[in-house]
């Protein structure tokens, strides 16, 4: 008989539903999506043990084997995760990907990947099937019924065959195939803002490992964890997901993120700490104040790229510690700043066995305080390794002297914490000054006609090389009623004069990723400076 290993994600299932088979370790609440109208869904560890066992099944009668691929193309469900551990049981590889994706990205993402089938959610199978004839490598899709606004009834399409069956089917148990930590678990591919999306290889060491990240965040033994960010992305993975399976931490988890709804999820469900990116924490922040801001249960922020001009004032309006972490999803470690710890605005020193610096384009060391691109490798003095699916090419290029070159840019002072500045290429520099987001984006969403804000670079209209004129994206509260005026004088009064946006693009959303990261992109193709959704002081 095989030995379990808890760092092998079906084998942890299996552990815990033998010693805690009753614990309701996951909750996917429905306050957010409808008001508390709908009964949330709840998983033990024995529930997702058969389920998973269920889905497992259903991929043997595929004839799926051993390293064969799969999409998991859905919001946050239960079933995402049963889909997961399946994959596990199955020593399969799953793929997490985007619901919203569609059209020729999701074509290259299954291309690339060699998918056979996809599992995805009833409002995402139309996106899946208008591609499945140039897939040659499709073989089944699954999909499950949920009911949401704006899906389509599964016999409306060809071949597609229901998920919830699957999960209802009387079976035998399916035996946990010959699985190393080495093998590959999933493929998570980046969002491709630069071209082709790349497929992260992540075995089940690395996602064994991730759950034991509760740990080093600092969690207690009462955490309830909660997120709202997607399982397509490494957040919702390390922050809550994988914790929480390993520790069995009782996280809560939204279907989608939904910024106003946050403190009533986080008070309704006891949440004692919740993952936030820099755009959702900036998005969070511009909501009207209220005087139970601070009236929550909420011990402390994981924060990846809390902007540092509101920092203080987050942790001391929502009485919050924010603890700063950052991490590459393609193998270029991870490094944080604990509660209370370190100067604001850092992201941290490096966590044990890793070596971080900051490395000008020749490869040599920056000075304290000069920006260089944050580059790791390991401690022991091998090389750093990054493994893209289907992609030699990228893996070899990713590493430089032995180092994982980032493409991030940023800095260290001279006690040795980072700071993260800028993606390579994206920094705004407007009359030779290096203009921080963050401190915009701050000033304009304390104004109480903004919903949301992010702001980007366009070319210069002066022309000057490498100059860039400063655009503030924005979502209204109210688009009849709206006054750019006013938000031009906000930011007269609360910024330098380099600083103030040249102009305000009003948009109905900001585009974003997976993870909440603002697509500069599709800012940039729908931008015009004389634009009727444009505007200039």
């Amino acid at each position: 008989m095989r030995e379990r290993n808890e760092f092998i994600l079906a084998d942890l299932i299996s552990i815990r539903a033998e010693q805690k088979p009753n614990l309701d370790v996951l909750t996917f609440e429905h306050l957010s999506l409808d008001g508390g109208a709908t009964p949330d869904e709840v998983r033990s560890y024995a529930d997702l043990q058969r389920n998973a066992n269920c889905i497992a099944a259903g991929l043997v009668e595929r004839g799926m084997a051993k390293g064969d691929r799969f999409g998991i193309m859905m919001r946050n469900h239960p079933e995402f995760v049963e889909a997961m551990i399946a994959a596990s049981i199955t020593a399969c590889v799953f793929v997490p990907i985007d619901p919203r994706i569609k059209g020729e990205k999701l074509a290259f993402m299954l291309r690339d990947s060699g998918c056979r089938g996809v599992i995805c959610a009833d409002y995402s199978v139309a996106q899946v099937c208008e591609l499945a004839s140039d897939l040659e490598r499709l073989d089944w899709v699954l999909a499950l019924e949920t009911g949401e606004s704006g899906a389509l009834p599964l016999s409306s399409f060809e071949s597609v065959e229901s998920l919830n069956h699957v999960l209802a089917a009387e079976v035998e148990t399916v035996a946990v195939r010959d699985t190393q930590l080495t093998d590959p678990l999933q493929i998570i591919y980046t969002s491709g803002t630069t071209g082709d999306p790349k497929g992260i290889v992540g075995d089940n060491q690395r996602f064994g490992g991730t759950g034991m990240l509760g740990f080093i965040f600092g969690y207690q033994e009462d955490e309830r964890p909660y997120t709202g960010l997607s399982f397509t992305h490494n957040n919702a993975q390390a922050t809550a997901l994988c914790p929480a399976l390993m520790s069995a931490y009782r996280a809560v988890f939204s279907r989608r993120f939904t910024k106003s709804k946050l403190w009533d999820v986080c008070r309704r469900y006891g949440c004692t700490s919740f993952s936030l990116i820099g755009g959702i924490a900036t998005a969070v922040y511009s909501e009207p104040a209220k005087a139970d801001d601070a009236d929550n249960p909420v011990r402390m922020v994981v924060s990846g790229g809390m902007p540092a001009a509101i920092w203080e004032a987050f942790e001391q309006r929502y009485d919050v510690k924010v603890f700063e972490f950052y991490g590459a999803s393609d193998g270029g470690g991870m490094a944080y700043k604990p509660v209370e710890e370190g100067p604001v605005g850092s992201f941290g020193k490096p966590m044990p066995g890793i070596i971080m610096k900051i490395l000008d384009d020749a490869g040599n060391e920056c000075n304290p305080g000069e920006v260089g691109e944050i580059c790791c490798r390991p401690e022991d003095g091998s090389e750093a390794s990054v493994e893209y699916f289907n992609n030699p090419d990228a893996s070899v290029k990713k590493i430089s002297g032995g180092w994982n070159r980032s493409g991030d840019m940023g800095r260290m002072d001279n006690d040795g914490w980072l700071f993260f500045e800028y993606r390579r290429g994206g920094g705004i520099r407007h009359n030779g000054d290096f203009i921080n987001p963050s401190f915009v984006e701050k000033v304009i969403a304390e104004d109480d006609q903004v919903d949301d804000v992010f702001v980007y670079g366009v070319p210069a209209a002066s022309g000057a090389p490498g100059e860039k004129d400063v655009v503030a994206a924005i979502v209204v509260v109210d688009p009849d009623h709206f006054s750019p005026g006013r938000v031009f004088r906000h930011c007269r009064g609360g910024l330098e004069a380099n600083f103030v946006p040249a102009y305000l693009q009003l948009v109905g959303e900001i585009p974003k990723t997976a993870s909440e990261k603002p697509q500069e992109r599709f800012l940039l193709e729908s931008f015009v400076p004389n634009g009727v959704n444009v505007f200039t002081q």
